[in-house]
């Protein structure tokens, strides 16, 4: 086997995540041009990003698909002892890091990608904007990572801003996020004269020199700031030794910790979840971006480092006992598809990040989720849209197999061998839809093949035909997200499509309990059809789904028979009660019927349970349930009543109105029917000064006023 020059501990799997314009890309940019990967700064409002590669990304200046890169680093101050480049040469041999990094979107309609990064990745960069600190979409995002147990660092972007303050996003953090954040740099100066860091812990100033700051030069602390590095020096001291007795103990004597072993105890609460190092500087103006690379370095874990907060389990696909593998190379194969990808020129691309042994160029793999196995022809290494090619791949890698025909986002990629199935990533539901046509006979076809493939790359992207008009529906997150898939089907797939307008996801529910009956009796000469089923319905929670309970007791209806009355139910509640939306949220019992010894099939079954629901759902009075989104809306103090006043016109709840710099920022939850063109309303409401951001909240009933109208077809 060829011989690994990274071992593992030396390996970050990071993603870049943040809010919608805290300035991710750019941050990902700037790792780029300092580890070395690119030699000129691509900028994301020049459209000219690396990261960025899609047409739409650039366009837009926003980040769609989360883009894998890998590029290396050695912590800074390691090298600034090296008198001559052989010498910085060996020191890189020694203490060069691999690391392959994740830039994740910012915008809540690509969610998705957020999630499925945040499944395979060890640790995180949280980027936030300056001026706005914690933003609706960081709270999300944060949540996703709690959810995977994601450790993470803080990087405080944007510094050089007007209205910039380090001390208010570092209180939003405490505040919104975390009260375990810890400052481990403050900035020297804001706005225009933001200069360079102080790092808390060594006591140092840094100041960055050169044409993108390249050279990092260390600066006596200005004097104005040593009171300050001082008190917030003892309060990170105190924090840090409260993780550790045997540190706590020298501190209580009064005794001067080494900063190596504050250091040291600072990573493993990190990597343990109970410390979140904060570090600062501006990507755009080159300051700060490496000495964050030094704290992923210092702080985020290596695959070894996790697997007692991320153990590698799963199921042996036969017997479904658990299994548990070690991050090394010895193990047999196991690696997670987490992201599936159409590329003009190779095709099909499959990101995979492997947890335990190798995968071979030329080797067979079993895909043990859908059950078949599968040739590996090329592996490569992206470096954003670039690809290299690779013979073979080890643990704790990150990379994507050219061609893999049957697989699709969360399957799991092991030894034929030793099967293993790991857990598989769970996605939202998409709460928006539109209709699709062809414009031509020949666009049929494409459209077809367009819609596979997207829906094979996004799982939030669903694709379902109306069976009574025959029409093709997309569904998608929100409007952003299906603009965006139906501007790739145009330019990828070069289809010509009309398209209808967005339409809102509604759903059914039911409010009461309620009784039927449902006798299916058909006699037309020869063998005739029956099927009988009784059965009770009720109300569950929201988002509880649909249960169905079955209570038939001595035969009285053959065991083979409640499948089909099972199936028949569901048929009903897809097509809804009240106007035709799928009902969700209720539990289904069946409990009594009848059946005859020759007549009885399981059709006669199926419509008997079909009946039955219509019958019982109709008398437990059903209603529409809408989805809600959490609405933040940004606007200059003077439209304030304005904009409050609108939100309230749209049956907007207003949660919270609180004052971010110059600007008040309104929390509301709103209904998803009212919120179509509220973008470009908002801009001429406010001067094209106010912005907003929606994510989906929750379902609720509707008000009977607008029952009447969603029934009607007007909304």
């Amino acid at each position: 086997m060829a011989a690994k020059r990274y071992p593992l501990e030396k390996y970050r799997n990071i993603g870049i995540i943040a809010h919608i314009d805290a300035g991710k890309t750019t941050v990902s940019e700037r790792v780029l041009f300092y580890t070395g990967i690119s030699h000129k700064i691509g900028e994301v409002h020049e459209g000219a990003a690396i990261m960025d590669w899609m047409e739409q990304e650039r366009e837009r200046g926003i980040t769609i698909t989360a883009a894998a890169t890998t590029c290396f680093w050695t912590p800074a101050r390691d090298l600034k002892n090296a008198s001559s480049e052989e010498e910085k040469i060996k020191i890189r041999e020694q203490h060069e890091h691999r690391l392959n990094i994740i830039d994740t979107p910012g915008h809540v309609d690509f969610t998705v990608e957020v999630e499925r990064s945040l499944r395979v990745l060890d640790g995180g960069v949280t980027v936030f904007d300056g001026v706005a600190g914690v933003e609706p979409q960081s709270e999300t995002v944060w949540h996703q990572a709690d959810k995977y147990k994601v450790p993470r660092i803080c990087f405080i972007n944007k510094l050089d801003r007007m209205g910039a303050s380090f001390e208010n996003s570092f209180n939003s953090i405490l505040e919104r996020l975390t009260p375990d954040a810890v400052a481990v740099q403050l900035p020297i100066g804001l706005e225009e004269r933001f200069e360079g860091v102080v790092d808390v812990l060594e006591k140092k100033a840094f100041m960055f020199e050169g044409d993108h700051g390249e050279n990092i030069k260390e600066v006596e602390i200005p004097s104005d700031m040593v009171a300050d590095v001082e008190k917030k020096r003892s309060t990170l001291i105190e924090k840090i030794v409260e993780k550790d007795e045997s540190l706590m103990e020298k501190y209580l004597n009064g005794e001067e910790i080494p900063v190596e072993q504050l250091r040291q105890v600072l990573r493993k609460a990190t990597i343990n979840n109970e410390l979140v190092p904060v570090f600062c500087g501006s990507a755009l103006k080159n300051k700060g971006v490496q000495l964050m690379l030094d704290g992923v370095v210092d702080y985020l874990p290596s695959p070894l480092d996790i697997t007692h907060l991320k153990p590698i389990k799963g199921n042996d696909p036969k017997t479904g006992e658990e299994i548990i593998r070690q991050p090394n190379d010895d193990e047999p194969l196991t690696a997670l598809a987490f992201k599936i990808a159409t590329d003009p020129f190779v095709g099909n691309l499959t990101y995979f990040r492997i947890y335990g042994g190798t995968m071979k160029k030329g080797s067979y793999i079993l895909n043990s989720s859908k059950g078949n196995q599968e040739r590996v022809g090329r592996i490569v290494r992206m470096h954003a849209n670039h690809r290299e090619d690779v013979e073979e791949m080890y643990s704790g890698d990150l990379g994507a197999i050219v061609g893999l025909k049957n697989t699709s986002t969360g399957d799991t990629l092991c030894d034929p061998e030793k099967p293993i199935m790991l857990e598989k990533i769970t996605f939202p539901e998409p709460v928006i839809n539109l209709k699709i046509e062809p414009k031509t006979k020949a666009d049929q076809e494409k459209l077809g093949i367009a819609l596979h493939r997207l829906s094979d790359e996004d799982p939030t992207f669903r694709v379902t035909g109306d069976q009574d008009t025959g029409e093709t529906i997309i569904w998608g997150m929100g409007e952003l997200h299906l603009e965006i898939l139906v501007d790739r089907m145009k330019r990828e797939f070069n289809v010509e499509a009309n398209v209808g307008r967005p339409r809102v996801s509604y759903k059914e529910t039911i409010r009461g309990n309620a009784e039927a009956e449902g006798k299916y009796i058909r006699q037309s000469g020869g063998r005739g059809q029956y099927g009988h089923a009784k059965i009770k319905v009720k109300p569950l929670e929201r988002g509880k789904g649909f249960v169905f309970v079955n209570q038939i007791k001595g035969g009285v209806i053959p065991q083979e028979f409640i499948a089909p009355i099972e199936k028949g139910i569901k048929e009903a509640m897809d097509r809804g009660i009240v106007a035709g939306y799928p009902m969700t949220d209720l539990e289904v019992t069946l409990f009594d019927g009848s059946y005859h010894d020759v007549d009885s099939s399981e059709a006669a079954f199926k419509i008997a349970g079909s009946m039955a629901f219509q019958e019982a759902a109709k008398n437990a009075s059903p209603v529409i349930l809408e989805p809600i989104m959490k609405v933040q809306t940004i606007a200059p103090a003077d439209y304030l009543g304005d904009v409050t006043g609108d939100l309230n016109s749209k049956r907007g709840r207003i949660e919270s109105l609180s004052d971010r710099a110059m600007t008040k920022v309104i929390d509301a939850m709103v209904p998803l029917s009212e919120m179509f063109g509220y973008a470009t309303k908002l801009r001429s409401m406010t001067q094209g000064r106010g912005s907003f951001t929606m994510e989906f909240s929750h379902y609720e009933e509707v008000p009977k006023s607008v029952e009447q109208q969603i029934v009607e077809g007007k909304k």
